[in-house]
């Protein structure tokens, strides 16, 4: 598959540039399935001080130059997970990446993520995803109920053991970084798997060989292949590999 170029894009009036600013190539791959059979790259100019993101030129395209681009975003500061996408080759929120720390002097390249069915310009059908997160059942199932207005007590060493993996926020940069899961459907993902561990030992928990069961898959943990992709691509910085490593062993030994 080719991707086409187009560069017939409006440019940016610099008359009213705020002091600081200059102009920032952006090539977008874009997709309209009402229009379009293939993805094809178009670029815009913009306008941009060091300290703004992708997300704000990708703001001041669809507002000032073409308003048929689609993304995704909803909270813009790196919680909600929502405006993943690949920037310069790079699974990165949009929210979180600042111009100063690109090359402005080339053009910056951005694209949906990989591994998943693209639906329009920057956004993929996430649904995939959220199956196999809900595969491997992301919530607490202890075995008994807890004393009538009492909490469940854990010890600060018990929170630590799966603190890292708490800090998921499903923006699925992980997953659609990992080269199994590209070339793989059925995979479950690292995403999946993280949120397996963060239950697998959760000392509250009393499912954990449920879960280390689903993962015991020839689709499960099994398919890693230990690339670091997964923990380079986090923006929240989980230690990713670590634990998918963690969880196969636990599948041979047991959650300790």
């Amino acid at each position: 598959m080719t991707d086409t170029l187009v560069s017939d894009a409006p440019r940016t009036d610099t008359t009213d540039a705020p002091p600081g600013s200059f102009s920032v190539t952006l090539i977008i791959r874009r997709f309209d399935p009402d229009v379009d059979d293939e993805p094809r790259w178009q670029d815009f100019d913009v306008m941009m001080l060091p300290t703004d993101r992708i997300l704000d030129a990708l703001h001041k395209i669809k507002w000032d130059q073409d308003g048929s681009l689609t993304f995704r975003r909803s909270c813009a500061h790196g919680v909600c997970g929502s405006d993943a996408m690949r920037i310069n080759g790079r699974n990165r929120l949009a929210c979180k990446t600042l111009i100063k720390d690109l090359d402005v002097s080339k053009p910056i390249y951005v694209e949906a993520i990989k591994g998943l069915p693209l639906e329009k310009d920057l956004v993929v059908d996430m649904e995939p995803f959220f199956k196999s997160f809900r595969e491997v059942q992301p919530f607490l199932q202890p075995a008994t109920a807890p004393t009538p207005g009492k909490e469940r007590i854990q010890s600060v060493a018990d929170r630590a053991r799966f603190d890292d993996t708490t800090k998921c926020i499903l923006c699925a940069a992980c997953t659609s970084s990992c080269p199994v899961f590209w070339t793989d459907g059925q995979y479950f993902g690292p995403a999946a798997i993280v949120n397996a561990h963060r239950f697998i030992f959760d000392s509250r928990d009393d499912a954990a060989n449920v879960r280390l069961d689903i993962l015991n898959d020839k689709e499960g943990v099994w398919r890693c292949r230990t690339t670091f992709n997964c923990t380079d691509a986090c923006p929240r910085g989980i230690q990713v590999t670590k634990a998918i490593s963690e969880v196969k062993q636990a599948v041979m030994r047991g959650r300790a």
